[in-house]
């Protein structure tokens, strides 16, 4: 397997990032780290290995970046507004600098993956850039940024929140279009840890459905956990039918 790491300087956040690129052909996938992780987390959980199929067989190409949730998300007794902003900066990071240094050509759409606080940024990035994002694996992810906020609200904030901004968007808004074409999955376990991100998906679903808007929402027994181990049995099967999407019809599952 071919791997790429670089590192270099964002205008955006002001400070050095860092990334990793696993393959070099296929389908470009941004993997999102969970709550506070870095950009060698999920090589370092085995989750590259489990994807190695696809990526040594060129279906896709993994870029793993870094985040900044611990000075955004969970830094909780902040100040609200400066989160808010950060993680906005951190957004355009990613939509402005890190995609166009890893895209092979104009035109080249991507997925993402993610689980727990990964998973609310990917589905994120689908839903407020689906010209750039065309699918997501959304694992056990909170979608209203409130939970995160303690009640400090502003336009970074609502921006950040999938499950105001779309419930608040008009059927005809000219994303509806690009949204009944992507391929979003998202899943949820039931286990342990899980209450608030279940609550959430729920929540995310009945808008979806509303807005008629397609989407694979799939929902695990009380023995998957918040966990890796959850996560690491997910990541194939999801992986897979994300990657045949064009076999299935483009429909609501529910």
């Amino acid at each position: 397997m071919n791997v790429q790491y670089h590192k270099w300087y964002s205008q955006c956040l002001c400070r050095e990032m860092e990334y990793k690129i696993y393959g070099d052909s296929g389908r470009p996938i941004l993997v999102i780290p969970t709550q506070d992780g870095r950009f060698f987390d999920w090589e370092n959980r085995r989750m590259i290995g489990i994807m190695s199929h696809w990526i040594e067989t060129g279906q896709c190409r993994v870029i793993c970046c870094d985040a900044i949730d611990a000075e955004t998300w969970s830094a909780k007794g902040g100040d609200g507004g400066h989160r808010a902003w950060l993680q906005e900066q951190w957004f355009h990071y990613i939509t402005d600098e890190l995609i166009p240094s890893v895209r092979y050509a104009e035109w080249e759409t991507f997925y993402t993956i993610g689980c727990s606080l990964g998973a609310t940024h990917a589905l994120n990035f689908c839903l407020r850039r689906p010209d750039i994002f065309k699918g997501c694996i959304a694992m056990s992810g909170l979608y209203q940024a409130d939970f995160f906020f303690d009640g400090y609200r502003d336009n970074n904030v609502y921006n950040n929140s999938p499950v105001d901004y779309i419930s608040n968007m008009p059927w005809d808004h000219h994303y509806m279009d690009l949204y009944r074409q992507s391929r979003m999955i998202l899943t949820n376990a039931q286990g342990r840890w899980e209450a608030e991100c279940l609550e959430s998906t729920r929540q995310m679903q009945q808008i979806f459905h509303a807005k008629g808007i397609p989407a694979h929402v799939l929902y695990w027994g009380t023995e998957w956990d918040h966990d890796w181990p959850t996560w690491e049995v997910m990541v194939p099967l999801y992986l897979e039918e994300l990657l045949n999407w064009d076999s299935l019809p483009n429909t609501c599952y529910w």
